[in-house]
């Protein structure tokens, strides 16, 4: 018996990650989908679905068949909360697009709303599921870098603001390259660390290249005016333990160190970092070395034509924490405290002044 799967938007991120790889799933069939565009629902259920798939305007009467299993909710954050907790709610599993939510208080409805349902809620973190990811978190949780008390997040791009849709615009998205492309740095950083006890946070905000007209980018100009998202961001984070994370994350930057969901590690006992590859150095008997460890990575940008192998192992995963009763590798809890620690960036940002954060869901 196959998991029947909902799609509720079908646009970029539907379209270039969660269908493809669902579709190579012999475990389920894509059997309903949605989109307040009804022609873009039609079109990806010519392309993804099962004969006669249901589409859908309104995500409540795609909810209303009892015969769905899973929700995949691949929308704009401004409406993760709601659609995710009308369909667990509804008695549906569900994959949430990342970022979590906009805010902390609506990520922890999204947590309570799956805990009454006993159903399960995953956030779309691929990223831990690219092969150096992998092999690394490997590495750290057999202790080899030992306690690791300092880490730097980074999701640096030079020139490649996302023009299209609603990535600049505030209201729908929450905000720029922080919470669109910064979020997974940090979700890759705290799941290396397996410290998701955060105390404080102190960040800073930039809106400056952002106000340029016509500027180089890598998918055509910008229009200031309607660039009303950071087009960069950095955040320093103090664990309770006293570790500590810098995170950086722009969309536009005059910087030729570039590097985008990628983390450093400083441990006790070695380091780590994906900056040129994956590297692993310490000491051993006195010497210093460096361990370069070859690892096939495809690409992270869902609007080409790439094969993206992480998509697929996280499609996969997913679907197997469903049908095995297991906890899904991205855990919701582990998803607030992301949506937790960029909110305090943000409003650090704009206090000038250190967001102390006393609970975790």
């Amino acid at each position: 018996m196959k998991l029947k799967v909902g799609i509720i938007g079908c646009g970029g991120i539907a379209n270039g990650k969660h269908l493809p790889s669902l579709k190579k799933l012999t475990e389920v069939s894509v059997v309903a989908f949605c989109d307040i565009d009804i022609n873009k629902a039609k079109e990806a259920a010519e392309n993804y679905g099962v004969e006669n798939a249901r589409v859908y305007e309104n995500y409540n009467d795609l909810l209303h068949d009892d015969a769905i299993d899973v929700i995949h909710v691949c929308t704009p954050n401004n409406t993760h909360k709601d659609i995710t907790v009308a369909a667990l709610d509804a008695g549906k599993h569900v994959m949430c697009e990342k970022p979590m939510a906009k805010t902390s208080k609506e990520a922890r409805s999204m947590i309570e709303a799956a805990e009454r349902n006993n159903r399960k809620l995953t956030i779309g973190y691929q990223n831990r599921f690219r092969a150096d990811s992998q092999y690394l978190h490997e590495v750290t949780q057999q202790g080899e870098l030992g306690e690791i008390y300092y880490s730097k997040a980074h999701a640096i791009r030079r020139r490649a603001v996302p023009t299209w849709g609603v990535f600049l615009d505030e209201e729908k998205q929450g905000g720029g390259p922080l919470i669109d492309i910064g979020t997974h740095a940090l979700d890759l950083t705290l799941w290396m660390m397996n410290n998701y006890e955060a105390e404080s946070v102190m960040g800073s905000t930039f809106h400056k290249l952002g106000k340029k007209e016509n500027a180089a980018n890598a998918w055509g100009p910008w229009d200031p005016e309607h660039f009303t998202v950071e087009d960069s961001a950095f955040g320093f984070i103090k664990m309770k333990n006293g570790a500590t994370i810098v995170l950086e994350a722009s969309w536009a930057l005059n910087s030729l160190d570039v590097d985008e969901a990628k983390c450093s590690l400083s441990g006790t006992d070695g380091g780590a970092d994906m900056k040129e590859g994956l590297r692993i150095h310490g000491e051993n008997l006195g010497t210093l070395y460096t361990s370069k460890i070859e690892v096939d990575n495809e690409g992270v940008d869902f609007y080409d034509s790439e094969k993206i192998d992480e998509a697929e192992e996280e499609a996969r995963s997913w679907i197997q924490s469903i049908i095995h009763d297991t906890e899904p590798v991205v855990k919701p809890q582990e998803a607030f405290v992301v949506t937790q620690i960029l909110e305090a960036i943000y409003e650090s940002a704009q206090s000038g002044k250190a967001v102390y954060l006393n609970d975790n869901a």
